[in-house]
Protein backbone atom coordinates (compact mmCIF):
# COMPACT_ATOMS: atom_id res chain seq x y z
CA UNK A 1 0.00 0.00 0.00
CA UNK A 2 1.64 3.26 -1.09
CA UNK A 3 -0.54 5.45 1.12
CA UNK A 4 0.32 9.16 1.49
CA UNK A 5 -1.97 10.70 4.09
CA UNK A 6 -1.13 13.74 6.22
CA UNK A 7 -3.31 13.15 9.28
CA UNK A 8 -2.27 12.90 12.22
CA UNK A 9 -0.40 4.93 30.52
CA UNK A 10 -3.60 2.86 30.08
CA UNK A 11 -2.79 -0.85 30.26
CA UNK A 12 -3.90 -2.55 27.04
CA UNK A 13 -5.63 -5.89 27.34
CA UNK A 14 -3.65 -8.91 26.25
CA UNK A 15 -4.94 -10.47 23.06
CA UNK A 16 -7.02 -13.61 23.21
CA UNK A 17 -5.12 -15.98 20.94
CA UNK A 18 -5.94 -19.25 19.24
CA UNK A 19 -2.74 -20.30 17.56
CA UNK A 20 -2.34 -23.14 15.13
CA UNK A 21 0.59 -25.53 15.45
CA UNK A 22 2.73 -23.55 13.03
CA UNK A 23 2.48 -20.31 14.99
CA UNK A 24 1.66 -21.43 18.51
CA UNK A 25 2.84 -18.99 21.13
CA UNK A 26 2.42 -18.44 24.83
CA UNK A 27 -0.18 -15.85 25.74
CA UNK A 28 -1.51 -15.63 29.31
CA UNK A 29 -5.09 -15.02 28.19
CA UNK A 30 -5.02 -18.54 26.79
CA UNK A 31 -4.49 -19.82 30.32
CA UNK A 32 -7.85 -18.30 31.29
CA UNK A 33 -9.44 -20.05 28.34
CA UNK A 34 -7.86 -23.39 29.25
CA UNK A 35 -8.98 -23.17 32.89
CA UNK A 36 -12.57 -22.44 31.82
CA UNK A 37 -12.54 -25.33 29.34
CA UNK A 38 -11.13 -27.69 31.96
CA UNK A 39 -13.80 -26.66 34.46
CA UNK A 40 -16.45 -27.65 31.90
CA UNK A 41 -14.81 -31.02 31.33
CA UNK A 42 -13.77 -30.57 27.72
CA UNK A 43 -10.05 -29.87 28.10
CA UNK A 44 -7.53 -32.16 29.78
CA UNK A 45 -4.24 -30.69 28.63
CA UNK A 46 -1.77 -28.48 30.50
CA UNK A 47 -2.50 -24.89 31.52
CA UNK A 48 0.40 -23.56 29.48
CA UNK A 49 -0.98 -20.49 27.67
CA UNK A 50 -0.49 -22.12 24.27
CA UNK A 51 -3.81 -22.59 22.53
CA UNK A 52 -2.90 -25.23 20.02
CA UNK A 53 -5.03 -27.92 18.38
CA UNK A 54 -6.14 -29.55 21.65
CA UNK A 55 -7.43 -26.25 23.01
CA UNK A 56 -9.12 -25.38 19.74
CA UNK A 57 -10.88 -28.76 19.67
CA UNK A 58 -12.04 -28.21 23.23
CA UNK A 59 -13.51 -24.82 22.30
CA UNK A 60 -15.45 -26.39 19.43
CA UNK A 61 -16.66 -29.22 21.66
CA UNK A 62 -17.86 -26.75 24.28
CA UNK A 63 -19.60 -24.61 21.65
CA UNK A 64 -21.38 -27.63 20.20
CA UNK A 65 -22.59 -28.76 23.63
CA UNK A 66 -23.88 -25.28 24.46
CA UNK A 67 -25.63 -24.75 21.13
CA UNK A 68 -23.28 -21.96 20.07
CA UNK A 69 -21.78 -21.26 16.68
CA UNK A 70 -19.02 -23.84 16.31
CA UNK A 71 -16.11 -21.79 14.97
CA UNK A 72 -13.38 -22.56 17.51
CA UNK A 73 -13.14 -18.88 18.44
CA UNK A 74 -13.78 -18.00 22.11
CA UNK A 75 -15.66 -14.80 21.42
CA UNK A 76 -17.99 -12.96 23.81
CA UNK A 77 -20.88 -15.44 23.49
CA UNK A 78 -18.60 -18.39 24.24
CA UNK A 79 -17.01 -16.62 27.18
CA UNK A 80 -20.44 -15.75 28.62
CA UNK A 81 -21.39 -19.40 28.39
CA UNK A 82 -18.40 -20.30 30.59
CA UNK A 83 -20.03 -18.44 33.48
CA UNK A 84 -17.85 -16.87 36.17
CA UNK A 85 -14.65 -18.34 34.73
CA UNK A 86 -15.33 -16.72 31.34
CA UNK A 87 -14.96 -13.11 32.42
CA UNK A 88 -13.50 -10.60 32.68
CA UNK A 89 -10.35 -10.70 30.57
CA UNK A 90 -7.10 -10.01 32.40
CA UNK A 91 -6.44 -6.32 32.88
CA UNK A 92 -10.01 -5.09 33.33
CA UNK A 93 -10.20 -4.98 37.14
CA UNK A 94 -8.16 -4.96 40.33
CA UNK A 95 -7.88 -8.47 41.73
CA UNK A 96 -8.38 -9.17 45.44
CA UNK A 97 -8.70 -12.26 47.59
CA UNK A 98 -12.07 -13.97 47.19
CA UNK A 99 -12.53 -13.09 43.52
CA UNK A 100 -13.26 -15.68 40.83
CA UNK A 101 -12.80 -15.27 37.09
CA UNK A 102 -10.90 -15.63 33.88
CA UNK A 103 -8.52 -12.86 34.96
CA UNK A 104 -7.74 -14.72 38.20
CA UNK A 105 -6.71 -17.75 36.15
CA UNK A 106 -4.38 -15.55 34.11
CA UNK A 107 -2.99 -13.97 37.27
CA UNK A 108 -2.24 -17.42 38.72
CA UNK A 109 -0.57 -18.51 35.48
CA UNK A 110 1.65 -15.41 35.40
CA UNK A 111 2.59 -15.68 39.07
CA UNK A 112 3.56 -19.34 38.67
CA UNK A 113 5.58 -18.51 35.59
CA UNK A 114 7.46 -15.84 37.55
CA UNK A 115 8.43 -18.16 40.39
CA UNK A 116 5.56 -17.36 42.76
CA UNK A 117 3.50 -20.57 42.57
CA UNK A 118 -0.17 -20.40 43.49
CA UNK A 119 -0.90 -24.11 43.70
CA UNK A 120 -3.75 -25.08 41.43
CA UNK A 121 -4.53 -22.64 38.60
CA UNK A 122 -8.30 -22.68 38.97
CA UNK A 123 -9.53 -19.10 38.64
CA UNK A 124 -10.15 -18.65 42.38
CA UNK A 125 -8.10 -16.10 44.27
CA UNK A 126 -7.65 -17.79 47.62
CA UNK A 127 -5.08 -17.28 50.40
CA UNK A 128 -2.28 -19.10 48.58
CA UNK A 129 -2.69 -16.94 45.48
CA UNK A 130 -2.76 -13.80 47.63
CA UNK A 131 0.49 -14.92 49.27
CA UNK A 132 2.00 -15.45 45.81
CA UNK A 133 0.97 -11.92 44.82
CA UNK A 134 2.73 -10.53 47.90
CA UNK A 135 5.82 -12.61 47.16
CA UNK A 136 6.00 -11.26 43.62
CA UNK A 137 5.37 -7.69 44.75
CA UNK A 138 8.18 -7.95 47.29
CA UNK A 139 10.65 -9.19 44.69
CA UNK A 140 9.49 -6.59 42.14
CA UNK A 141 9.87 -3.68 44.56
CA UNK A 142 6.14 -2.92 44.60
CA UNK A 143 3.80 -2.12 47.48
CA UNK A 144 3.21 -5.45 49.23
CA UNK A 145 -0.54 -5.65 49.73
CA UNK A 146 -1.57 -8.91 48.03
CA UNK A 147 -3.79 -6.95 45.63
CA UNK A 148 -3.14 -7.20 41.89
CA UNK A 149 -3.77 -3.64 40.78
CA UNK A 150 -2.54 -1.98 37.57
CA UNK A 151 1.11 -1.71 38.68
CA UNK A 152 1.32 -5.37 39.69
CA UNK A 153 -0.43 -6.55 36.54
CA UNK A 154 1.89 -4.51 34.34
CA UNK A 155 4.93 -5.81 36.16
CA UNK A 156 3.78 -9.40 35.73
CA UNK A 157 3.27 -8.94 32.00
CA UNK A 158 6.62 -7.20 31.51
CA UNK A 159 8.39 -9.86 33.53
CA UNK A 160 6.80 -12.57 31.42
CA UNK A 161 8.00 -11.04 28.17
CA UNK A 162 4.47 -10.94 26.73
CA UNK A 163 3.53 -8.36 24.12
CA UNK A 164 0.53 -6.21 24.93
CA UNK A 165 -2.42 -6.11 22.57
CA UNK A 166 -6.07 -5.26 22.46
CA UNK A 167 -8.33 -8.14 23.38
CA UNK A 168 -10.76 -9.74 21.01
CA UNK A 169 -8.88 -11.08 18.01
CA UNK A 170 -7.73 -14.65 17.63
CA UNK A 171 -4.25 -15.21 16.26
CA UNK A 172 -4.37 -18.22 13.99
CA UNK A 173 -2.96 -18.84 10.55
CA UNK A 174 -2.77 -15.78 8.31
CA UNK A 175 -5.74 -17.11 6.34
CA UNK A 176 -7.71 -17.51 9.56
CA UNK A 177 -6.89 -13.96 10.59
CA UNK A 178 -7.87 -12.59 7.20
CA UNK A 179 -11.21 -14.38 7.37
CA UNK A 180 -11.76 -13.27 10.96
CA UNK A 181 -11.21 -9.56 10.36
CA UNK A 182 -13.10 -9.62 7.05
CA UNK A 183 -16.11 -11.10 8.82
CA UNK A 184 -15.72 -8.73 11.77
CA UNK A 185 -16.01 -5.69 9.48
CA UNK A 186 -18.49 -7.06 6.96
CA UNK A 187 -16.07 -7.45 4.07
CA UNK A 188 -15.89 -10.32 1.58
CA UNK A 189 -13.43 -12.92 2.83
CA UNK A 190 -12.44 -13.84 -0.73
CA UNK A 191 -11.76 -10.18 -1.50
CA UNK A 192 -9.63 -9.60 1.62
CA UNK A 193 -7.65 -12.78 1.04
CA UNK A 194 -6.97 -11.72 -2.55
CA UNK A 195 -5.91 -8.22 -1.52
CA UNK A 196 -3.48 -9.58 1.06
CA UNK A 197 -2.08 -12.10 -1.41
CA UNK A 198 -1.32 -9.46 -4.02
CA UNK A 199 0.16 -7.14 -1.41
CA UNK A 200 2.45 -9.57 0.41
CA UNK A 201 1.77 -13.19 -0.51
CA UNK A 202 0.40 -13.45 3.08
CA UNK A 203 3.86 -12.88 4.51
CA UNK A 204 4.01 -11.20 7.91
CA UNK A 205 7.42 -9.52 7.73
CA UNK A 206 7.56 -8.03 4.24
CA UNK A 207 8.58 -4.35 4.11
CA UNK A 208 8.31 -2.34 0.90
CA UNK A 209 10.77 0.37 -0.22
CA UNK A 210 8.09 2.91 0.73
CA UNK A 211 7.92 1.58 4.29
CA UNK A 212 4.66 -0.37 3.97
CA UNK A 213 4.86 -3.50 6.08
CA UNK A 214 3.16 -6.73 7.02
CA UNK A 215 0.48 -8.89 5.45
CA UNK A 216 -1.59 -5.91 4.31
CA UNK A 217 1.41 -3.67 3.51
CA UNK A 218 0.28 -0.83 5.76
CA UNK A 219 2.30 2.39 5.96
CA UNK A 220 2.92 4.07 9.33
CA UNK A 221 0.74 7.03 8.23
CA UNK A 222 -2.16 4.71 7.41
CA UNK A 223 -1.75 2.91 10.72
CA UNK A 224 -1.96 6.22 12.62
CA UNK A 225 -5.01 7.29 10.59
CA UNK A 226 -6.87 4.04 11.25
CA UNK A 227 -6.02 4.10 14.95
CA UNK A 228 -6.86 7.73 15.62
CA UNK A 229 -9.64 8.50 13.12
CA UNK A 230 -11.38 5.27 12.11
CA UNK A 231 -11.09 3.17 15.28
CA UNK A 232 -10.23 5.58 18.07
CA UNK A 233 -7.96 3.17 19.93
CA UNK A 234 -4.46 1.69 19.58
CA UNK A 235 -3.96 -1.44 17.51
CA UNK A 236 -1.19 -3.91 18.46
CA UNK A 237 1.79 -4.21 16.14
CA UNK A 238 1.12 -7.87 15.39
CA UNK A 239 0.10 -9.79 12.29
CA UNK A 240 -3.48 -9.68 13.54
CA UNK A 241 -3.27 -5.92 14.12
CA UNK A 242 -1.78 -5.38 10.67
CA UNK A 243 -4.64 -7.26 9.06
CA UNK A 244 -7.22 -5.43 11.15
CA UNK A 245 -5.81 -2.06 10.06
CA UNK A 246 -5.77 -3.09 6.41
CA UNK A 247 -9.34 -4.38 6.47
CA UNK A 248 -10.65 -1.28 8.24
CA UNK A 249 -8.84 0.96 5.78
CA UNK A 250 -10.05 -0.78 2.60
CA UNK A 251 -13.58 -0.71 4.01
CA UNK A 252 -13.19 3.03 4.57
CA UNK A 253 -12.04 3.53 0.98
CA UNK A 254 -14.85 1.34 -0.36
CA UNK A 255 -17.34 3.61 1.38
CA UNK A 256 -15.55 6.79 0.31
CA UNK A 257 -15.85 5.71 -3.32
CA UNK A 258 -19.52 4.72 -2.94
CA UNK A 259 -18.93 1.00 -3.38
CA UNK A 260 -16.67 1.27 -6.43
CA UNK A 261 -14.26 -1.53 -5.64
CA UNK A 262 -11.76 -0.67 -8.40
CA UNK A 263 -11.40 2.91 -7.20
CA UNK A 264 -11.13 1.73 -3.60
CA UNK A 265 -8.31 -0.65 -4.57
CA UNK A 266 -6.59 2.05 -6.60
CA UNK A 267 -6.74 4.36 -3.59
CA UNK A 268 -5.35 1.60 -1.38
CA UNK A 269 -2.39 1.39 -3.75
CA UNK A 270 -1.69 5.02 -4.63
CA UNK A 271 -3.62 7.03 -2.02
CA UNK A 272 -7.12 8.50 -2.04
CA UNK A 273 -5.94 12.07 -2.60
CA UNK A 274 -3.88 11.08 -5.65
CA UNK A 275 -6.78 9.13 -7.18
CA UNK A 276 -9.13 12.10 -6.79
CA UNK A 277 -6.55 14.63 -8.00
CA UNK A 278 -4.88 12.75 -10.84
CA UNK A 279 -7.06 9.73 -11.56
CA UNK A 280 -5.93 6.12 -11.42
CA UNK A 281 -2.31 5.52 -12.30
CA UNK A 282 -1.43 2.59 -14.56
CA UNK A 283 0.26 0.73 -11.69
CA UNK A 284 -2.80 1.13 -9.48
CA UNK A 285 -5.06 -0.03 -12.32
CA UNK A 286 -2.98 -3.20 -12.69
CA UNK A 287 -3.01 -3.68 -8.94
CA UNK A 288 -6.81 -3.51 -8.77
CA UNK A 289 -7.17 -5.89 -11.73
CA UNK A 290 -4.79 -8.39 -10.12
CA UNK A 291 -6.66 -8.35 -6.83
CA UNK A 292 -10.00 -8.90 -8.52
CA UNK A 293 -8.57 -11.69 -10.67
CA UNK A 294 -7.27 -13.43 -7.55
CA UNK A 295 -10.64 -13.58 -5.79
CA UNK A 296 -11.66 -17.16 -5.14
CA UNK A 297 -8.20 -18.50 -5.96
CA UNK A 298 -6.63 -18.10 -2.50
Amino acid sequence: MQMRLCTGGTFLLLALLLAGPADAQTNPQNAGLQVALRAWGVYFGPIDGIAGPQTARAVRTFQARRGLTVDGVPGPATRRAFGRLGRPLYGQRTLRQGMVGWDVSVLQFLLTRRGAPTGMVDGRLGPRTARAVRSFQRRAGLAVDGIAGPATRRALVRASGVRSARAGAPARSVRGLLDYWAGRYGMSRRFIRALAWIESGWQRHVVSPAGAFGVMQVTPATWRFVQTVLLGHPVPRTASGNIQVGVVFIRHLYRRFNGNVRLALAAYNQGEWAVRRYGVFREARRFAANVLAMRGRV
